[in-house]
């Protein structure tokens, strides 16, 4: 940067640009992490997936469209995929949402973890 001169000035050296993955991706790069041994899959009437674990414990939902809901029962248009773990009684369990932009690799990766720190009891 050139502080002798009014304004701004750089390079694009300097700026480090970079590329980043945007875009929805695919949504199966999720939902193929879920065996049908341990998971139920549903597909609702409006093509939205529902994967719950079979102690009902996590589940994961993806609204391509946004999800339906909220507040006043109205579209939730920005929100594509909702994870949830039901805690215990005496840990809480969690939420996240992810816009329907979000790239399905970073719900993959997200849902990767999840499932890695999950064990049988």
């Amino acid at each position: 940067m050139d502080a002798t001169r009014s304004g701004f000035a750089t390079t694009v050296a300097a700026l480090r640009l970079r590329s980043w993955k945007l875009g929805a991706g695919q949504a199966m790069e999720v939902i193929d992490q879920f065996s049908e041994a341990d998971f139920t899959h549903i597909v609702d009437d409006r093509g939205d997936v529902h994967v719950s674990s079979r102690d009902g414990r996590f589940y994961l939902g993806y609204f391509p469209n946004g999800r339906p809901g909220g507040a006043d029962e109205d579209w939730v248009t920005g929100e594509g995929w909702v994870i949830a773990v039901t805690g215990t009684a005496n840990v809480p369990g969690y939420r996240m949402a992810f816009g329907t932009e979000t790239p399905a690799e970073i719900v993959a990766a997200v849902v990767a973890q999840i499932l890695a720190t999950s064990r049988s009891l």
